[in-house]
């Protein structure tokens, strides 16, 4: 039996002469979505298999979809005659331009087999000539198809051996996802062997009977290339990696000093420069044993590798999203080279093209090739080449703790022809920065998250969010998180009232959730506050000068004086301060989810405009109707009803009335403001979100004793939702706040992040007091009529949005922890402003 091996990802062409039996060789082979026929692709344009007039529509259709497919990672195969030379080349192309391997596979078979297959079936109608052209076709080109560009090529002759064939699928070179690490990525050497043996030391490595290192833990070195040239000792930094690859306690990776030295010690022609005379005079003194098996040890490695189930790729020169797991020619050449832009620096360097800053692959990626003065992460990927033979250092990435470990160069062994730390600091202009594109946004998108899987934000909203967004929101930077929507409680069974704790109680009951907090609702406007304890936090943490941000739900600004913020983040960064916050979370920066008071500080033209107006003209209506009613009366016209409903009405816009203005009061100065903190997100690396409620609620009470003038507490009790007695009094408690005025209080489990029997379960519900709701509802929404179509109010959509919403937050947060790219905290951060712009039902 003849085994044929192919890689898992490539594009495998089947030549052969119609009636060579290439469908049915396809269909046992591959799976039927793998193959791409043409004649299936004729019948899907053309309604008919043979129809030869449509070729080149159905080649143009059979070309797209196998361009799609070897994009996405999936092996193709195209089934068709492809015995010219025109139709090949134009797969090789396809299979060049997606960086896969192109396979040709030539089933060859006597003239009078085909002919007589192709009698025997109805629909085809062609004589022996056609098959008799394409076998001369074939036969001339049976000797040239390596030559064209295909990397492997089998012939299968007779159907014995086409029908003996075994076809084996081989992972690509570059594939090693079943190495999990934990690794340390060590980047360019250059012969310096005294540093790279104390990094060793410092990681942990120790050296066995042979003297390979090894980590006692099973940690494993990724040497990312450039192991040789213009440092003191090339020979002993050789060894090291070799010993260590053999030993499989290290992974090496070629660079372009290595390609440039294996074509030295091959015998070639090339230009003994850039510390390459150095490793040749170092290995000239060594056996030739030794370089013959440095030669042969370059030539086998590998020009990148995907590891960790795909989590993470290293490259010497660093990879896109598109090459990961690739290979062609452009795979190796830019792992090798990297990407220049074709202009030479003032240092007469090529400007390398920062291919980084617009990178939105998953994968992390660790590179080296470029010396930097200090690893930086851009857009999930970093270069750890801190010029250790320029007289930085040599570094070292801890995968997957991202944590960087350093030793110093002991001295400048190689003058670098563009100083390694330059006497001018860089600018915001200059520096390579993590870049959003609109590409990142538009569209229809999905986000994946922890907590519900893949998110779809529709394209509608995008475009919606897109708009606030570029208009009116603060700099992406500064939005790490954007809170959720809330849905309000069933509709309650009292006749009298809209909303009640019960329903919020009997809903988590339900839900498998026993132990919930009861949160006082602060009438005040939801904002979001990020505040660092120092002036550089904000550039060192977040690539942006100040000192935080304090925004809205929907991400603009909250205080339109930008003194005004500024005064209002250093009473907060106080009072952080004196509650000893700063220690004890080991943070250089929080992020709080609080109410802003009063609620006319953010709503005054609101109040003005709207709820003002309403509650004037309901006034002065309503007085009029009572005036004409009595002096009616006092004509002997019966107006009693007309006068009791006049007075009903009164009365309502009374109740409207004093309810808002219960949230209202001037604000001459910071000293009128207060801030009421319910939920502290995060903190430094922390996510802190998922903490109980009732850690929170003492966080926020901290805060109130170091600022009681400026903090405000959350009144809160918790309730077990089994315990009559207990539901009893927190109804009470409820009553009694919006009694007084209060706006009600939004019902939590315990735990933020719980799920019951249909998964997440609600985040909040807020239960809003039967005074309050006449500011959403309106004066006379008691009314028994108006009470009743409320009553018919959906809640469906909104609870969908609240955990939607509550998902994408705390995907942003955990980013946000894990130091990942701009682009993907934004997705999140936008996907919840998108979510917001869905229609609801009007009456929530």
């Amino acid at each position: 039996m003849t085994t044929i091996a192919i890689p898992e990802l490539s594009l495998v062409v089947l030549v052969g002469v119609s009636g060579s039996g290439k469908s049915t060789f396809a269909a046992r082979h591959f799976l039927p979505t793998e193959v791409l026929s043409s004649d299936a692709f004729r019948a899907m344009v053309a309604d008919d298999a043979n129809d030869q007039t449509v070729t080149r529509e159905a080649f143009h259709a059979l070309h797209a979809i196998a361009g799609t497919r070897l994009a996405l990672g999936r092996l193709t195969v195209v089934d068709a005659t492809n015995v010219q030379p025109d139709a090949r080349k134009s797969l090789v192309r396809l299979a060049r331009d997606h960086h896969v391997l192109p396979i040709a596979i030539v089933l060859d078979v006597s003239e009078e087999l085909a002919s007589a297959r192709n009698a025997e079936r109805p629909d085809r109608t062609f004589g022996s000539h056609v098959v008799h052209r394409q076998a001369g076709l074939l036969r001339r080109s049976l000797k040239h198809l390596q030559r064209e560009g295909f990397r492997r090529v089998f012939v299968l002759r007779g159907p014995d051996e086409i029908m003996g064939v075994e076809i084996v699928r081989e992972r690509g070179w570059s594939d090693r996802t079943d190495l999990h690490g934990p690794f340390d990525l060590i980047g360019d050497v250059h012969g310096c062997d005294t540093e790279l043996r104390e990094l060793l030391d410092t990681l942990g490595y120790t050296s066995g009977d042979n003297g390979e290192r090894r980590h006692p833990e099973g940690r494993m070195v990724v040497f990312l290339g450039d192991l040789v040239d213009r440092g003191p000792d090339t020979p002993a930094v050789l060894r090291t990696a070799m010993s260590m690859t053999a030993a499989g306690s290290a992974l090496c990776l070629p660079g372009n000093h290595e390609q440039k030295l294996l074509r030295a010690l091959r015998g070639r022609n090339v230009q003994t420069t850039h510390g390459l005379a150095t490793s040749l005079e170092q290995l000239e003194a060594q056996p030739e044993a030794f370089r013959e098996e440095v030669a042969s040890f370059i030539d086998g490695l590998i020009s990148h590798a995907v590891l960790d189930d795909g989590k993470l790729v290293v490259a010497h020169a660093g990879l896109p999203e598109q090459m990961h797991g690739r290979a062609s020619g452009a795979v190796r050449a830019f792992a090798l080279y990297g990407e220049t832009t074709g202009e030479i620096d003032e240092f007469g360097l090529p400007v390398r093209y920062p291919w980084a800053t617009s990178y939105r692959g998953s994968a992390m990626v660790v590179y080296g090739h470029t010396p930097v003065p200090e690893p930086e992460w851009i857009n999930n990927t970093i270069c750890v080449d801190t010029g250790c033979v320029f007289g930085g250092s040599l570094t070292a990435l801890r995968y997957p703790e991202r944590e960087l470990v350093s030793v110093r160069a002991k001295a400048t062994y190689y003058e670098p022809a563009r100083p390694l730390r330059p006497d001018t600091a860089p600018t915001d202009d200059t520096r390579p920065d993590e870049q959003l594109e609109i590409d990142d946004v538009l569209g229809a998108r999905g986000v994946e998250t922890r907590l519900l899987g893949r998110l779809t934000i529709p394209i509608g909203n995008a475009a919606a969010a897109l708009e606030v967004m570029s208009r009116f929101a603060v700099d992406p930077r500064w939005l790490l998180y954007l809170p959720p929507t809330m849905a309000p409680s069933a509709t309650s069974r009292n006749e009298a009232s809209l909303e009640h704790p019960d329903e919020a109680f009997d809903e988590y009951r339900r839900n498998g959730v026993f132990e919930v907090i009861c949160e006082e609702k602060h009438m005040g406007s939801r904002a979001v506050v990020l505040v660092c304890r120092d002036g550089d936090v904000g550039e060192r943490r977040f690539r942006i000068k100040g000192d935080g941000r304090v925004v809205t739900r929907t991400g603009r600004a909250f205080f339109g004086s930008h003194d005004m913020e500024q005064r209002f983040l250093g009473s907060v960064r106080r009072a952080v301060g004196r509650a000893e916050l700063w220690d004890e979370l080991d943070a250089d920066w929080i992020l709080l989810d609080a109410e802003i008071l009063p609620w006319s500080l953010k709503a005054d033209e609101l109040l003005r405009m709207q709820y003002a107006a309403v509650g004037a003209a309901a006034t002065a209506a309503t007085e009029a109707s009572i005036d004409t009613a009595r002096r009616a009366h006092d004509r002997g016209i019966d107006t009693g009803a007309i006068l009791a409903r006049a007075e009903a009405r009164r009365a309502d816009a009374a109740g409207f009335i004093e309810a808002y203005r219960r949230y209202a009061w001037a604000v001459e100065s910071l000293d009128d403001v207060r801030v009421a903190p319910f939920q502290l997100l995060a903190a430094g690396s922390s996510v802190l979100f998922e903490r109980r409620h009732t850690w929170h609620m003492a966080v926020a009470d901290r805060l109130a004793e170091a600022a009681p003038t400026f903090v405000r507490p959350t009144r809160h009790v918790i309730v077990d939702v089994t315990n009559h007695e207990r539901i009893a009094e927190a109804v009470d408690w409820w009553q009694a706040v919006t009694d007084a005025g209060g706006e009600g209080m939004v019902v939590k489990p315990v735990t933020p992040i719980a799920h019951g029997a249909h998964g997440l379960v609600q985040p909040g519900i807020k239960v809003r007091g039967r005074e309050y709701l006449r500011l959403i509802y309106g004066p006379d929404y008691t009314e028994p009529e108006n009470l009743e179509r409320l009553r018919q109010r959906g809640l469906g959509r909104k609870r969908s949005l609240a955990a939607r919403e509550c998902a994408l937050g705390v995907e942003a947060l955990e980013r946000v922890a894990r130091d990942e790219p701009l682009h993907r905290v934004h997705e999140c951060v936008f996907g919840v402003l998108a979510l917001e712009s869905e229609a609801v039902d009007p009456r929530l």
